[in-house]
């Protein structure tokens, strides 16, 4: 296959309505070759709309789609060198695993030894083997699943396609299942794009996040670049379990010391900040603190200390989530504690104020 300039999966200007309601009114997306990336959002906000027109299973009314540097915009689903996996399994519930896996396959009239030679070594990868004479109804949710993802690898395709497929399956088998997708993006090395509305599965299988909100892209990063640098509020309160906290505050100066103030708290602003604080010259503001940057003491001079009236704590093993208020404003903090240690109650915690997030409360922006 030649892989031109543009090689992976490029929309540009890409637009969808439905009749006269517009859902996605103009998207601009690059994904390398070889590369995972996940799109995630909540309900609604375009992003298996996405999926559908880059599989050619949704028409797009405006703009293009490339797949490996060719143009693939009105190109049926089968031309496109795609494999997709649905959140249903949709097994024929008459045919056993093998005959499952190589149904598409056996319709394309492949041979018979290379199917038998593909299967296998799709099987092997995802484990299957023993289950290969087994028909569906035999088989647990988790390796149906694994039987629909085996389904696409025989393909062999350039890109994969992933419609949420683990959200039908139980949290552990969840939690599994995303290692073992990330084990096979490993050996396969194709290009994966993949839709959930979880965003611990986007957190920990992207190589790079796309966060959508009603058909806009709000923003594209790696994990750790969203997490840690969210470009609005919505995406700093989108990822991150718990959500983050918004409390509005304002910037007050105190002996050249800049702080952000509000209802019950007042917390200096760390380095990074100050100047940002400054040159937006926005005194309204909103102050985002994460649940897991609060501790039950000052760990060092960076810690501020912040008076929680708490309603209800959670003991999980090594930490308590405590639901709680400040200045009458709802907020969540995750304490670190021993195995012993008795549920917490109202009193001063301290939090890591070189942690905290800075948005212009009107616009939502970061500082």
């Amino acid at each position: 296959m030649g892989i031109g300039m543009n090689a992976g999966v490029v929309l540009e200007g890409v637009t969808k309505a439905f009749g006269p309601v517009t859902v996605i009114p103009e998207l601009d997306l690059s994904v390398a070759e070889g590369e995972f990336v996940v799109l995630v959002g909540p309900s609604g906000c375009g992003k298996s709309t996405t999926l559908r027109m880059i599989a050619g299973l949704e028409k797009v009314t405006k703009g293009s789609i490339s797949i490996a540097g060719r143009d693939v915009t009105w190109e049926r689903p089968k031309a496109r060198d795609i494999a997709m996996v649905f959140q249903s399994y949709a097994l024929y519930p008459h045919m056993n695993v093998a005959e499952n896996m190589s149904f598409a396959l056996r319709l394309a009239g492949t041979p018979k030894a290379e199917i038998a030679d593909r299967v296998q070594r799709s099987a092997e990868m995802l484990e299957l083997t023993p289950y290969l004479e087994r028909k569906p109804r035999d088989l647990s949710g988790g390796q149906r699943q694994r039987v629909a993802m085996g389904r696409a690898v025989v393909r062999d395709a350039y890109c994969f396609l992933f419609d949420e497929p683990l959200s039908n399956l139980d949290a552990k088998l969840r939690a599994s299942m995303r290692t073992e997708l990330a084990l096979l993006h490993q050996k396969l090395g194709r290009t994966m794009i993949y839709v959930t509305h979880d965003q611990i599965e986007a957190m920990t299988m992207a190589d790079r996040i796309v966060i959508m909100r009603d058909g806009l892209i709000q923003q594209v990063g790696t994990p750790k670049e969203v997490y840690n640098d969210p470009v609005n509020t919505f995406v700093a309160t989108f990822i991150g379990s718990p959500s983050m906290t918004l409390l509005d505050a304002e910037l007050s100066e105190e002996n050249g010391a800049l702080s952000a103030a509000g209802q019950g708290f007042k917390l200096p602003l760390p380095d990074r900040l100050r100047e940002r604080a400054s040159a937006a010259g926005a005194r309204q503001i909103s102050v985002g603190l994460r649940p897991e940057h609060f501790a039950g003491d000052a760990i060092d001079d960076n810690f501020a200390p912040i008076d929680l009236a708490v309603k209800v704590a959670e003991y999980i093993g090594s930490s308590q989530f405590l639901a709680a208020e400040v200045g009458g404003k709802a907020i969540t903090a995750a304490v670190e504690v021993g195995p012993e240690a008795n549920l917490l109650s109202d009193g001063k915690y301290f939090f890591d104020t070189r942690r905290i997030y800075l948005f212009d409360r009107e616009s939502g922006n970061a500082l």
